[in-house]
């Protein structure tokens, strides 16, 4: 597993096409809204900061964040998406780390969210894996941990 390639870019005229073109495995459709409307959702409502996921070149993922607090009074983390091309290779972890220290560094946030429906049991081995602790919190069929920096 090599994650010292990776990179996370801020969404721009160069690389938002490319994130719309990306996909998540057939069995994680269900839990994640296509890159498009994440990519719409942020033209809306403005706080929301999209970012392509890069390995080396690469567009690989795409990720997004509220840079205003929310619910638990915590940054949220909306999206965090690898193309099932290159899952498993320890990159959503990487660019998760890069998002989280990007977080701290631009927005002093001390604790972060995600919300994810409780059966994606793929993004319940990264949040735990990255620190997140449920502590019970639910907002509609979504389940929220909890990290404090």
């Amino acid at each position: 597993m090599r994650t010292s390639t990776i990179k996370i870019t801020e969404l721009n005229a160069e690389n938002w096409y490319a994130c719309c073109e990306l996909e998540v495995a057939e069995a994680q459709k269900p839990y994640m809204e296509p890159n498009a409307v994440s990519i719409a959702q942020s033209k809306f409502e403005t706080t929301l900061k999209p970012f392509a996921i890069y390995d080396e070149e690469n567009v690989v993922g795409f990720l997004m964040y509220n840079s205003v607090p929310e619910e638990l009074d915590a940054y949220w983390i909306y999206r965090i998406m690898v193309d099932q091309r290159y899952q498993g290779k320890g990159i959503g972890k990487a660019a998760s780390r890069l998002m989280m220290e990007e977080m701290a560094n631009t927005l002093n946030a001390e604790k972060i969210v995600v919300g994810y429906h409780p059966e994606n049991q793929e993004a319940h081995r990264l949040y735990a894996s990255l620190g997140f602790v449920d502590k019970g919190d639910r907002f509609g069929k979504e389940m929220a941990v909890v990290k404090n920096l």
